[in-house]
C-alpha cells in the first residue's frame, strides 16, 4: 500500500494487471436517467472533479447506468487528461432478456461490438477494466469470457473479470486461471464475502472492487422508519413491500448498534468505508456520489486509518464475520 502527496492510500489491483488504484474511488451508477430518482448532470461531474483532486483515480460506470448516459458524462470529465484516470465499466444487462435468462450478448462479435460502443461514449481507445455485469445463471459466460481475452489481446482493455456475488460463477470466470478481478458487493451489513470469496481473491491474486460500501445507503445513516423515496427510486421497495421493509428495519436497528462505536466528529459512511479498506484482499471501494459534497466525505473515508483490531472486534459483535445479507446482487 502506498499513500500519493493527497493524501489517498494506493493499493495494487490485483497481482496480474500492473495497474495501481486508489483505495478510495467513485461509482457512478447514480446519474441522471438511472435508478436513483431525480439527477443533475452538473451535481454529477462536480463529484467526478472534486474525487479527482482528493487523490481518487479509479472510476466505475457500465453501459447500462443512465443508459450509457454515466459513460457519457466520464468521457467528459475525462477530455483531455485521460491518463489521470483509472476506467472501469461492464457489460452484460443491457439488453437482458429476463424471461430466457439470458443476455443479448451472445457471441464474441457482439461482446466487442458493445465493448466498442462504451469506449465511443467514454472517448477513449481503452478501458482498464471490463466487468461482466450479469451476477450468476448466464448461459453465454463463456462467450464473455472469450470476449474480453480478445478484447485484452486487441489492447481495447488492460483487465478483465466480473461482477458477482455468487462464489461458483467466480470460480467459473477464473476456471483458465486468468480472470483479473471481482466487482463484489461488500459492507458491515453484507460480510458473506469473507467465507469464501475474499480467501479465494487473496490466493488467486485477483483485484477485488467493492460496491455497496454504503449499502445503497443505509450505512450513510440518513434513514429511519418514517423515510420515504422518490419515484424512480429502487429503494421505494423497502418501505412498500414488506418482506422488504421487515429487512429494512432490521438493518436500521443494526446501524442503531453501529452508532457508539463512532469517533468523535466520525459519521457513519466514514466507518462504513474504513472496514471495507480494512479488508486485505480489497484493492479499491466504490462508494457512489451524486455531487460534490458526497464525493468530498466520500475521500475524506479513502485517507483515514483502518479499523484497529478492537474496533472490527465490536463489528463483529453485531454483525459476525461471515454474516448479514446480500444487499444487491449483480
Amino acid at each position: 500500500m502506498s499513500e500519493q502527496s493527497t493524501g489517498m492510500t494506493h493499493r495494487p489491483l490485483g497481482s496480474t494487471t500492473g495497474i495501481t488504484v486508489s483505495d478510495l474511488g467513485l461509482g457512478l451508477w447514480a446519474v441522471a436517467g438511472s435508478e436513483w430518482g431525480p439527477g443533475d448532470d452538473a451535481a454529477s461531474l462536480e463529484a467526478i472533479e472534486v474525487a479527482l483532486e482528493a487523490g481518487v483515480t479509479f472510476f466505475d460506470t457500465a453501459d447500462i447506468y443512465g443508459d450509457g448516459h454515466s459513460e457519457e458524462l466520464l468521457g467528459r470529465a475525462m477530455a483531455g487528461r485521460r491518463d489521470q484516470f483509472i476506467v472501469a465499466s461492464k457489460i452484460g444487462w443491457n439488453g437482458f432478456d429476463r424471461e430466457a435468462n439470458c443476455s443479448r450478448y451472445d457471441t464474441v462479435e457482439s461482446i466487442i461490438s458493445g465493448v466498442e460502443t462504451s469506449l465511443q461514449r467514454l472517448a477513449t481507445d481503452h478501458l482498464d477494466v471490463i466487468q461482466c455485469h450479469i451476477n450468476y445463471g448466464e448461459p453465454n459466460t463463456d462467450v464473455f469470457i472469450e470476449g474480453f481475452r480478445e478484447l485484452k489481446a486487441q489492447g481495447k482493455v488492460r483487465a478483465w473479470g466480473v461482477s458477482t456475488g455468487d462464489f461458483e460463477h467466480l470460480r467459473h470466470f477464473n476456471a483458465g486461471g486468468d480472470c483479473d478481478v471481482l466487482q463484489i458487493d461488500y459492507s458491515i451489513l453484507n460480510r458473506i464475502p469473507e467465507q469464501e470469496i475474499l480467501p479465494y481473491c487473496a490466493e488467486h491474486g485477483i483485484g477485488v472492487i467493492v460496491r455497496g460500501p454504503l449499502a445503497m445507503g443505509l450505512l450513510a445513516d440518513k434513514f429511519t422508519a418514517e423515510s420515504r423515496f422518490p419515484a424512480g427510486d429502487f429503494r421505494v421497495a423497502w418501505v412498500e413491500d414488506k418482506e422488504q421493509n421487515t429487512q429494512y428495519l432490521a438493518d436500521l436497528a443494526i446501524v442503531d448498534g453501529l452508532r457508539p462505536l463512532l469517533a468523535d466528529g466520525e459519521t457513519m459512511a466514514e466507518f462504513a468505508l474504513r472496514f471495507v479498506r480494512s479488508h486485505p484482499a480489497v484493492s479499491t471501494v466504490i462508494p457512489g456520489a451524486r455531487d460534490g459534497r458526497q464525493s468530498t466525505a466520500n475521500a475524506a473515508a479513502g485517507k483515514a486509518p483502518l479499523l484497529s483490531a478492537g474496533e472490527l472486534t465490536e463489528v463483529d459483535s453485531l454483525v459476525p464475520h461471515g454474516g448479514g445479507r446480500m444487499i444487491w446482487p449483480a
